[in-house]
């Protein structure tokens, strides 16, 4: 799902108030940013590959050995039938991003995600206030990760625990189907 179906004008709308407002209330800048996947996660496609590839293989030596009437015994013939599985196995983990997700270690989504979070704050330069006091809150949607970056000033002021309960609390939103609501709440926080 692409991002312009998961918000309307409305929704947008919405939350570009809730930052309008939330920033005549305090010093800082407040940017919410949305992306729906951070990145390309090409093994996840090598991944799918190799395990459709291996599947392919493992099914030609069963049936040599317990189906003989469905031998293969034409080394082009097993060569052809391997590489297009892999390249089929690569194709269907490339569109179907429930199995890409699967075929992805936790590793892979965290560093992803903030690689693209901390790029998305140098992006919109965050840093760039008066006080330093800057903050960003970013969600991911394939990764299903939520993030709040925040610049030297604010983070003097602000501890790890109330992002972290900003973070919570827009993550139950965003389970319950409330993305709208739960960056405004998180806005408002």
């Amino acid at each position: 799902m692409s991002l312009k179906q998961r918000f309307s004008e409305q929704d947008l709308a919405r939350i570009k108030a809730a930052v309008k407002d939330a920033e005549s209330k305090i010093s800082g800048e407040i940017v919410p940013v949305f992306v729906e996947k951070s990145g390309y996660y090409t093994i996840a496609n090598y991944r799918g590959a190799m395990i459709l590839a291996s599947f392919a293989f493992s099914l030609i030596v069963i049936f040599d050995r317990y189906v003989p009437s469905l031998s293969v015994y034409d080394p082009l013939l097993i060569f052809v039938v391997v590489v297009v599985s892999g390249v089929l196995g690569a194709i269907i983990t490339h569109y179907v991003l429930p199995i890409k997700f699967w075929l992805l270690s936790q590793f892979h989504l965290d560093q992803s995600t903030r690689k693209r979070a901390e790029s998305a704050f140098l992006e919109e330069e965050v840093f760039n206030t008066r006080h330093r006091t800057g903050i960003m809150i970013f969600v991911s949607f394939f990764e299903h990760e939520v993030m709040v970056m925040a610049d030297r000033g604010i983070s003097k002021v602000v501890g790890q625990k109330e992002w972290d309960k900003i973070v919570g609390n827009l993550i139950e939103q965003i389970r319950k189907g409330n993305v709208t609501d739960g960056m405004i709440a998180a806005i408002n926080r």
